[in-house]
């Protein structure tokens, strides 16, 4: 009995085994050569999540044992209202937030600060200028502002300035929350440079980019309730 039982053991081992490698070689041809980092099974039985690399960063795309059927999109949860593969991905691109040059950042805190956030913004990108109102609702944070000029590169003397001026925080909320930028001189040495070069190595494509304190990032806002939870629980999961 012991001998079938590690023989069926092996057997299962190695059509698992069979099946990564034949997931693995039909996706990298249909994906044009791409390399697959890695294979494992979804939240969906059947279903076998694959995720690889792209500029954007990791992407996540599904199919089934026999790698006859390519799924793209998103696996949503009903009942908590979850959507599992952008979870997945944001834990997939995460980074160390204590690797962040926070030195580069404008810092804005309001209350007490124990909220803590990085943000790629750009004072031009329209979606930016949307969360900044729902920002200034969310009590007891202090948030790393990276400026980040890549919507209307011509009025990136708009974000040095911010740098220059004697008051960055006010200066910042100025312009991204009011539209009003500073008259400071952009004589100063400014980081904003040095704050591209950041975003592109981490590939930020987009504006707003969220870095909460464990690592996670988040493309585009959130609502005030939903991010004081983000905020909370990437608090916790931190300490960890």
């Amino acid at each position: 009995m012991t001998r079938l039982l590690v023989l069926a053991t092996a057997l299962l081992a190695g059509s698992a085994l069979a099946n990564e490698t034949l997931i693995r070689q039909a996706v990298e041809v249909k994906l044009g050569g791409i390399k697959v980092d890695g294979v494992q099974p979804s939240a969906l039985p059947g279903l076998y999540e694959v995720r690889f690399q792209t500029r954007e960063g990791p992407q996540i795309v599904y199919v089934d044992a026999q790698a006859n059927h390519i799924f793209v999109g998103d696996i949503l949860e009903f009942k908590t209202d979850r959507n599992l593969t952008q979870e997945r991905i944001r834990r997939l691109s995460a980074i160390k937030f204590e690797s962040l040059p926070l030195e580069l950042a404008v810092k804005v805190q309001r209350g007490n600060g124990k909220r803590v956030l990085a943000l790629f913004s750009d004072p031009y990108c329209p979606a930016c200028q949307q969360f900044e109102k729902v920002l200034a609702q969310v009590e007891d944070i202090t948030i790393y502002y990276f400026m980040y000029p890549v919507i209307r590169p011509e009025l990136a003397d708009h974000s040095r300035a911010v740098w220059c001026a004697p008051d960055r925080s006010k200066a910042w909320l100025d312009l991204a929350l009011r539209g009003k930028p500073t008259a400071t001189s952009t004589d100063c040495d400014t980081p904003v440079e040095k704050v591209l070069e950041l975003g592109r190595s981490l590939r930020v494509g987009s504006t707003p980019t969220l870095i909460l304190a464990n690592g996670e990032r988040h493309l585009g806002g959130l609502p005030a309730p939903k991010l004081r939870a983000a905020l909370d629980e990437a608090a916790k999961s931190a300490k960890k």
